[in-house]
């Protein structure tokens, strides 16, 4: 039967070929339960070179915040990565996983509806009313299975879940193992567990994490870009990894988004000027990739296959107004005190955009 594309690949699936190159040329020691070095595990996430094969970064910023992180998983401490939305918290977890065990899947996703059940353990209640309590009825979270086989298991958006279901989390990582009064046994974690969280930090009406569980981790804070040229390296680094048959947008095209949006998250224009009003909404580095993305659908399926002016304004007025009332007076003004004064190189997108 022939197999088919999916839709989104993991990343130790999309980057296996690096992920070999890395454990073949290997000369540094590897820590129990990993599949590479710590050096080799650096390598992967900001790129360099195994052997002859070139090894593409998977996260661009701060070398020092990574090598922290990556230390971190070799002690008994678990990881917290915060940040604002878009600072690759998600992306940067899940690549450590993946050059780490070779497997990113162990992930709990947390929400307001999140239980103990689904940090813990849980039960195939049809087995256990005609079994009674029983290994075959014991159904094994993401992060029990991580204990059991020495892994990483990854929570992602921590903060989200109710603060009781948090704590649930605190005897877990302090004596590393889960107790199963049912089947009186507990279940130890080798060596090798840990545990990658992450928090957003801009997200309205989520839950403090508690000191108590913050003592639990090591807490790493990815910052947004630092500058225009670092974020346009990004995006321009993700476009290229993600697109396989669309045309790339030019440079000009990539630095427009991104300094329409540095402006309305910061609440100034790049030189410091002149002062904006800022969205009810964060708009990231990760916003302004899947923005140029769609872009790129648009202008390959209905247009000449570059990327024009007016694709970038249809994605970027569905990007920026998510608040019918308030993000769209905000855009307008934008539009007229601030892109309409920069002259011809703004002029067509700022017509494009008027038009809409």
């Amino acid at each position: 039967m022939e197999q088919k594309e999916v839709q989104r690949r993991a990343a130790e699936s999309l980057f296996a070929d690096e992920i070999a190159a890395l454990k073949a040329a290997e000369q540094n020691e590897v820590p129990e339960g990993w599949n590479m070095s710590p050096r080799s595990v650096l390598t992967y996430i900001l790129g360099g070179k195994a052997g002859d094969k070139v090894i593409s970064p998977k996260y661009i910023g701060d070398r020092r915040l990574v090598e922290i992180a990556v230390a971190t998983l070799l002690t008994d401490r678990s990881l917290l990565l915060i940040g604002e939305p878009g600072t690759a918290k998600s992306w940067l977890s899940e690549h450590l996983t993946a050059a780490i065990n070779g497997d990113s899947g162990r992930v709990v996703q947390g929400t307001a509806g999140t239980t103990e059940e689904q940090i813990r353990y849980s039960w195939n209640y049809a087995l256990l009313i005609a079994e009674g309590p029983s290994e075959r009825a014991l159904v094994k979270t993401p992060i029990f299975r991580a204990m059991e086989e020495g892994k990483i298991a990854r929570f992602e958006e921590i903060s989200r879940c109710a603060p009781e279901v948090q704590d649930a989390l605190i005897s877990l990582l302090s004596e590393k193992r889960i107790s199963i009064p049912e089947l009186n046994r507990e279940q130890a974690a080798l060596r090798g567990f840990s545990l990658i969280a992450t928090a957003n930090t801009r997200d309205k009406g989520v839950n403090e994490i508690s000191a108590a569980l913050k003592r639990r981790f090591n807490m790493v804070i990815l910052p947004s870009p630092k500058n225009l040229e670092a974020e346009v390296e990004i995006v321009e680094t993700r476009l290229h990894q993600l697109s396989a048959e669309l045309r790339l947008p030019a440079e000009a095209a990539v630095r427009k988004v991104c300094t329409v949006f540095r402006e309305l998250r910061a609440g100034q224009t790049i030189d410091g000027a002149q002062k904006v009003k800022t969205t009810q909404n964060v708009l990231s580095t990760a916003e302004a990739i899947s923005l140029l993305v769609n872009s790129m659908a648009l202008a390959g399926s209905f247009g000449t296959g570059e990327v024009q002016d007016s694709d970038l304004a249809a994605a970027l007025q569905g990007a920026i107004v998510k608040d019918e009332e308030k993000d769209r007076k905000i855009w307008e003004e934008y539009l007229e005190h601030i892109m309409k004064r920069r002259g011809s190189e703004w002029a067509k997108l700022y017509d494009a955009c008027r038009s809409l």
